[in-house]
């Protein structure tokens, strides 16, 4: 429900303007496996500069990830944040995401900290703070007339951003298709079959 790119909870790493550098970010920082995390993408459909978060949701589900909460068919927001946060089992490692307003010099830039996301802050809300680590993407200034500036925030600006955040999260944390499993596992059989029978 919108952040302020000015606000968190423990270790700002940086802000990046592409998903390679955010990878490298994510992949020095956060030290466990992907069955380990969950990403919670917190904003609406309702409003394109909010929509950066679910977005990724959107598109994380459909490469395959389960792991995944907030969506733009199913988004997680204000009004069921609450909810939503009772879904995570305890065990898991939470990366929050969400849209931020900020300085104009950081529009288009995504940032990555360690600790708790403040959701609603650049709107003036005050809501459950979530996260272990936290994503955010400035999608533009913030300061003045907020809802108003959401609403005319450029889609294309949040598609761009939206792709190049999935595309980090996939590079740092990939996913293991099935097929690969099977056709991993079916070469170590016929090996071992080999193995026995050179014996």
């Amino acid at each position: 429900m919108v952040a302020l790119d000015n606000m968190y909870d423990g270790v700002q790493f940086g802000k990046f303007d592409n998903g390679k550098d955010l990878t490298k970010a994510i992949s020095k920082y956060v030290k466990c496996s992907l069955d380990d995390v969950l990403f919670l993408c917190i904003g609406t459909d309702r409003s394109t500069g909010d929509s950066y978060a679910p977005l990724i949701g959107t598109m994380l589900k459909e490469k395959g990830y389960r792991n995944v909460i907030g969506t733009i068919d199913d988004p997680c927001h204000a009004k069921n944040l609450d909810e939503k946060i009772k879904e995570i089992p305890e065990e898991k490692t939470v990366i929050a995401i969400d849209a931020a307003l900020g300085k104009f010099k950081n529009i288009g830039k995504i940032s990555f900290n360690k600790g708790k996301l403040s959701p609603g802050a650049g709107v003036g809300k005050e809501l459950t703070k979530v996260g272990d680590y936290s994503i955010y993407g400035t999608v533009n200034v913030g300061g003045y007339m907020e809802f108003q500036v959401l609403q005319n925030t450029r889609l294309s600006l949040v598609m761009k951003m939206a792709k190049e955040t999935t595309l980090a999260i996939t590079k740092a944390f990939p996913l293991i298709k099935e097929e690969s499993r099977y056709t991993y596992n079916m070469k170590n059989k016929h090996a071992f079959k080999l193995k026995r029978l050179s014996v």
